[in-house]
């Protein structure tokens, strides 16, 4: 009987354990100092995560595929510039995980609408998973991309609110 409890016991533990998501699970968590700002260098194609005036992390990413110059106008392939703020986290991005910009701001949408235009939105902070293309070079539609194992981290670092600076 003892030894049935035994076996039972380990067959539950292997179970539990091959459920738990292991290396595969894509939610990550971290203890380390606040992130209490994004900067975004376009022209360099960097994407720094700062505990104030510390570099946490730094990032090589892609833009839009228009990258010079600030989004106006739903599907001009630009990439905002600017403060903006991480809006939200999506957990069920098509692009692996994603952190919501809060683009368009109130200037963004007065201008667009001063010229007849939809200044666009879905602006976000993403991975890749989805994207069938090569992923060289400059390719969203005016996001800030990262490879899937980056935004795990930078999903897991950043709040909602972290103000985003977006510099050409």
């Amino acid at each position: 009987m003892v030894v049935l409890r035994i076996l039972v016991a380990f067959v539950l533990a292997l179970t539990l354990a091959s459920c738990g998501g292991g290396g595969g699970d894509k939610f990550r968590s971290y203890n380390g100092p606040q992130v209490t700002s994004i900067q975004v260098h376009k022209g360099a194609r960097k994407m720094y995560l700062l505990n104030n005036s510390k570099v946490l992390k730094q990032y090589d990413i892609a833009l839009g595929f228009q990258p010079v110059g600030h989004k106006q106008f739903e599907g001009d392939g630009k990439t905002p510039e600017g403060l903006y703020y991480i809006s939200h986290h999506n957990p069920k991005s098509r692009y692996h995980l994603s952190l919501g910009v809060s683009y368009p701001n109130v200037q963004d949408r007065a201008y667009a609408s001063s010229m007849g235009r939809p200044a666009g939105g879905d602006i976000m902070i993403h991975g890749r998973s989805k994207y069938k293309g090569t992923n060289e070079g400059d390719w969203t539609a005016g996001c800030i991309a990262v490879r899937d194992k980056e935004i795990e981290e930078v999903y897991a670092m950043v709040t909602q609110y972290t103000p985003i600076f977006i510099l050409p």
